[in-house]
């Protein structure tokens, strides 16, 4: 549990410098850039899923990575509903923001981790589903993929 919490939070921690950074308008990168490095990043949590070790340490990194390419999606996402266009200014609605998704993604997960840890000690579980719903999101990442270059 501490260490999806953890992982959360990374997460969280790198969308939160990314998305600072181009609401402030000193990184900003391109939809088309940016909408296909999302979807890699799902395409490769499917398949780390499946083929990899499961090391935390390398876990968070790339979570840390991913939050960085996500954070500039939250940005663009932020910007469309005019974020910065009022005069609360730019840092109140970020952090709160910010504060908001962290919480709901820890009592997301928490809710969810139990509910997965309990499925994953039975073997059938473990053996059929988990790479059945790991698969499910490596495809739904690599159709995203696929889409958004074709479309960008």
């Amino acid at each position: 549990m501490r260490e999806a919490a953890a992982v959360i939070t990374f997460f969280t921690i790198a969308h939160s410098i990314t998305l600072s950074l181009a609401a402030l308008a000193i990184v900003r990168l391109p939809g088309r850039i940016v909408e296909p490095a999302i979807a890699a990043s799902i395409l490769y949590v499917g398949l780390e899923n499946i083929f990899g070790r499961h090391r935390f340490a390398w876990r968070a990194l790339v979570t840390f990575g991913f939050g960085l390419v996500h954070g500039l999606g939250f940005a663009s996402a932020l910007r469309e509903v005019g974020l910065g266009s009022t005069p609360v200014g730019i840092a109140l609605p970020l952090l709160t923001f910010s504060v908001g998704l962290e919480t709901g993604q820890l009592c997301i997960a928490a809710a969810l981790l139990r509910v997965l840890l309990w499925l994953r000690s039975d073997a059938h579980f473990e053996r059929r589903w988990v790479p059945a719903c790991s698969v499910l999101v490596a495809a739904l990442g690599g159709y995203w993929l696929v889409a958004r270059v074709l479309s960008g």
